[in-house]
């Protein structure tokens, strides 16, 4: 049976809305409704039972939209928080382990980059993941600090001296190395594909883990005949718990052409 309710989404900000787009791209039909809880951001910085608060908080805000699905597309949450999950009426889907099942299924060589924030480098869990499907892979970790701030300032033109710099040196030990697949562990990440492509050249393949996530999420409906059967175009909502200056640049940045100027609107999360 078809189920034309939402897909839920979230995250700690507003880098989940690559996660979104690629669902959009996937999925055309879906439903969205997406939260970035850009009042609290980062988690990262935070302690796990904060952590997990939060993405209580979050998952309980998307169920009162009584959504069919919530995808946490913060690797923070994914990284130490997927407990959350045991306590939902609906499926769960998290970033981490889809990429790491991309990487893992794409090397040929068995040395695997991560280029993710300090925060969830930090944490492990991709390395722990990846080791666990194959002992045998030389896992290259490198925290992009500088990156996140880059693609929100909007510096992610092919011939941007910023990002090829920061960029070359974030990747110099992968390319040494000599990886044969990256992940791009953060959300803010593939609008920056393009330029580490030409960094790295085209031997080199790059997990997008909201491409990984969406596939996921589209066999996870397949599988329990959840897709949506409508014929009317998706509909998207966007909330967050916080708006800056920069906000609608931001947005249009990281949904790219499925930008149609949405209307994203401001809740307080700690009163929900």
């Amino acid at each position: 049976m078809a189920d034309n309710r939402a897909i839920g989404v979230f995250d700690s900000g507003l880098g989940g809305l690559t996660v979104a787009r690629e669902i959009m791209k996937l999925l055309p039909r879906e439903n969205i409704v997406y939260f970035g809880d850009t009042g609290r951001v980062p988690y990262g910085t935070k302690g796990r039972d904060t952590i997990r608060k939060y993405a209580l908080q979050d998952e309980r805000f998307l169920l009162s939209h009584d959504v069919k699905m919530i995808v946490a597309a913060c690797g923070t949450v994914s990284s130490v928080a997927a407990d959350t999950a045991e306590v939902l009426p609906v499926p769960f889907i998290e970033v981490v382990s889809h990429s790491v099942r991309a990487a893992v299924s794409a090397t040929k060589n068995g040395k695997i980059g991560i280029l993710a924030t300090s925060a969830t480098i930090g944490s492990g869990a991709h390395k722990r993941q990846i080791l666990e499907l194959l002992p045998s892979a030389q896992v290259i970790e490198s925290a992009g600090t500088l990156l996140v701030p880059i693609v929100e300032e909007g510096w992610t033109a092919l011939d941007d001296a910023v990002a090829i710099e920061t960029l070359r040196r974030y990747l110099k030990p992968m390319i040494d190395a000599g990886i044969d697949t990256l992940i791009l562990g953060c959300t803010h990440f593939p609008v920056l594909s393009s330029i580490i492509r030409k960094i790295l050249g085209e031997t080199v393949t790059l997990i997008n883990m909201g491409e990984a996530t969406a596939l996921a999420i589209e066999k996870c409906l397949e599988q329990s005949g959840s897709l949506n059967d409508g014929t009317n175009s998706a509909q998207y909502k966007f909330y967050a718990s916080d708006k800056t200056e920069a906000f609608k640049s931001t947005v249009n940045i990281l949904l790219g052409s499925y930008n149609k100027d949405f209307e994203i609107e401001q809740v307080d999360i700690e009163k929900l």
